[in-house]
């Protein structure tokens, strides 16, 4: 069972027992994270593709660490006309534990009438 997460600007495919690092999520060690928007869910059997989400699943977590990435360096550089900068940057991540895949119902309700008056 899997599913493909949109968080931070990214999709992350994701599994139960995963460890994953993400885009800053604001929070404590320990504390429980949940993703809503899903955008295609797998048990198995069956793919479900969002359009652009799915409805009724979840994925539980919880965060495991609060850190920086290794230092990358931003050089830019024009040759013969002494111009040169230097930048450093860290990003800032969050590792989070993926506790499980909550599937509800994903279909949609069959009582839903449409209103075309």
């Amino acid at each position: 069972m899997y599913a493909v997460v949109h968080t931070g600007g990214k999709q992350y495919k994701v599994q139960e027992g995963q460890v994953l690092r993400f885009e800053k999520i604001p929070g404590d060690v320990g504390s429980a994270v949940t993703f809503d928007q899903i955008l295609m869910f797998s048990d198995g059997n069956d793919v479900n593709i969002g359009q652009p989400v799915i409805d009724g699943i979840s994925v539980e977590g919880h965060i495991v660490e609060q850190g920086k990435a290794k230092k990358i360096l931003v050089f830019k550089y024009k040759r013969r006309k002494r111009y040169r900068r230097k930048n450093g940057h860290r990003q800032q991540f969050t590792a989070v534990q993926i506790d499980r895949i909550k599937a509800g119902s994903s279909k949609p309700s069959e009582n839903t009438d449409l209103n075309l008056s």
